[in-house]
């Protein structure tokens, strides 16, 4: 769409991975013109094997579909809008039981032509090593070159930038069990975190557990060099049993309400949202095999039934400490007319990058014709994450993935035996939270943001999420 004089706006988009690349095509879409900046394959990075966008450097999966996944709300969002990345997923799916899987260079091949294809996108090779001026969405990924990455320190502030990627597990809060954990601070203080208590016994069966389980293997292009307060809990156990116990396990300060007397050992958990859906294990930092970790964190008392809604990583990553500088429009607090998409806004997985870079372009376009950016709604996935992204916890913010804890609660059944809620199961809740965040979105899309929607297919219930795996 142009002005009255027939000039067309333009934005900028650094990065044609997942997230630049459906900046990228969803501004062009809006009728603006797009200069897309990519430095490959004039400069590679030690991940990516070519020169096509949005290339697969790890999974080919974008995650589990259906009614039951919460990734296959976020695609089901994407999909009403026609976003390109899952619009080609869709077209270069492979058979992967229910997550939507595809053909590696036939899916970034796709994308490549679409980009290239589209008249209002111009392809600028060669790397940056500035925020141009102007409206710019920044989408250079988990291995932004060190120049541009300088460049944001200027303009967000050197603390808020982080290098390494070192986090915990997190958990849903609805599977912790309050009847063996509790809540309290050290000393009386604050009852900021929940507690769980090891006697002897269970905290050397931990322990044992922690010694077999199998570490993480870096890809050849990742150094762990761990630093004290980033050191993953394998590591610090190494040093000796006891040592966990004298550092994040350690009972100082917290009287078990069951005995009036400091555990032998206690795993804390501190609050991860703004309602308190989600729950981060502090000092469990961790790169082991996420079928071991789950097996780990079930040995904690009060987490037997733990549900983790993210794994715990230890690799090399660049990211904004997004709840201290990105508004939920994905603008940058300091400079609003600067966008942040994709892994750089603090987000894990392919899916979630392509979703960011849409809204981040979509909205890029909207500043460009003089509109105002606008946020989903809360019950969307979409809606839910970049929510997060700007109201997390800073301290020590990590990226996330896409997970239930994100969207508001269904209104609670009252019991009519009882007069209580009635606590309902996975199977339960699921499907009405997909179709209330599918229709929300939807009707959001057509009405505030004026754009063409287009229902999904009816999605049949799956079966419920496993393990993440890797898709970055």
């Amino acid at each position: 769409m142009s002005g009255t004089d027939g000039h067309i706006p333009e934005i900028t988009v650094i990065g044609a991975g997942l997230a630049g690349s459906e900046a990228a095509l969803a501004a062009a879409r809006a009728g603006v013109r797009v200069r897309l900046h990519e430095m490959r394959p004039g400069k590679m990075t030690p991940a990516h094997r070519t020169a096509n966008f949005a290339e697969l450097v790890c999974s080919t999966s974008l995650g589990g579909e259906g009614e039951m996944q919460s990734k296959g709300l976020l695609q089901a969002e994407m999909r009403s809008v026609g976003a390109a990345i899952v619009t080609a997923a869709d077209d270069t799916r492979v058979p992967a039981g229910n997550a939507l899987a595809v053909d590696r260079e036939a899916f970034s091949a796709r994308v490549t032509q679409a980009v290239r294809a589209h008249p209002l996108i111009e392809v600028v090779e060669g790397e940056l090593d500035a925020v141009p001026e102007g409206i710019v969405v920044v989408a250079t990924g988990p291995l932004t070159s060190d120049a541009l990455a300088a460049d944001l320190m200027r303009l967000t502030g050197s603390e808020r930038l982080s290098f390494y990627d070192a986090a915990a597990p997190v958990i849903e809060a609805d599977s912790i069990d309050l009847s063996v954990a509790w809540r309290a601070g050290r000393y009386d203080q604050s009852a900021d975190y929940i507690n769980c208590p090891f006697t002897k016994d269970e905290y050397l069966a931990f322990m044992a557990a922690l010694e077999q389980a199998r570490s993480h293997t870096p890809h050849d292009w990742e150094k762990l060099e761990f630093f004290e307060g980033c050191m993953p809990i394998e590591e610090i156990a190494r040093r000796g049993v006891d040592t966990p116990r004298f550092g994040p396990m350690s009972p100082k300060g917290l009287d078990d309400p069951r005995t009036g007397r400091w555990p032998y050992a206690v795993a804390q958990l501190r609050q991860e949202d703004a309602g308190g859906r989600m729950w981060s294990l502090v000092g469990f930092q961790t790169g082991l095999k996420w079928g071991d970790q789950k097996a780990l964190v079930q040995l904690i008392p009060g987490l037997q039934n733990a549900e983790i809604v993210r794994y715990g990583v230890m690799h090399r990553n660049t990211y904004l400490n997004a709840p201290e500088v990105l508004h939920p429009t994905l603008q940058l607090r300091a400079d609003p007319d600067k966008f942040v998409a994709g892994v750089l806004a603090g987000t894990e997985g392919y899916l979630e990058s392509s979703a960011t870079g849409w809204l981040a372009g979509t909205n890029a376009a909207r500043l460009a014709r003089g509109q105002e950016p606008l946020v989903p709604p809360a019950e969307s996935m979409l809606g839910g994450l970049v929510r997060y992204l700007a109201s997390a916890n800073p301290k020590g913010f990590q990226p996330m993935n896409v997970n239930w804890a994100l969207v508001p609660e269904l209104p609670a059944e009252i019991n009519e035996r009882t007069g209580k809620p009635r606590k309902l199961g996975k199977r339960e809740k699921r499907p009405p939270l997909y179709r209330r965040g599918l229709g929300a979105f939807m009707a959001w899309a057509a009405q505030e943001a004026g754009l063409s929607v287009t229902p999904p297919p009816v999605s049949e219930p799956e079966p419920e999420e496993g393990a993440q795996s890797c898709t970055r």
